[in-house]
């Protein structure tokens, strides 16, 4: 028995699920350790690459499927939308 063609493209893997996959620009900059107090450290090359200095916030924006965290990111909070930012106003002051 042969299958019936739909004209649907074949299944993405579950990465692109996400929006991030083949094509997407997205790539592994590097592989991190978490601690055992939960912390990472981002590598120095790769926080030069992207402009992050220590005064800098950053978002931690996730992507959920079927009900658990596929994938993560990092932006920084400059970079968030207006309406994003005016939600998390009191949570990114910045300190002077």
């Amino acid at each position: 028995m042969t299958a019936k063609k739909t004209g649907k493209s074949p299944e993405k893997p579950a990465a692109s699920a996400c929006g991030c996959g083949t094509g997407a620009g997205c790539k592994i900059e590097a592989v991190l350790n978490i601690d055992d107090r939960g912390q990472m450290v981002i590598p120095k090359d790769v926080r030069e690459k992207a402009g992050i200095t220590t005064s800098d916030k950053l978002a931690l924006i996730s992507w959920e499927k079927n009900g658990s965290v596929c994938c993560l990111a990092l932006m920084k909070v400059e970079n968030l939308s207006g309406a994003v930012k005016d939600l998390l106003g009191p949570v990114i002051q910045k300190k002077d």
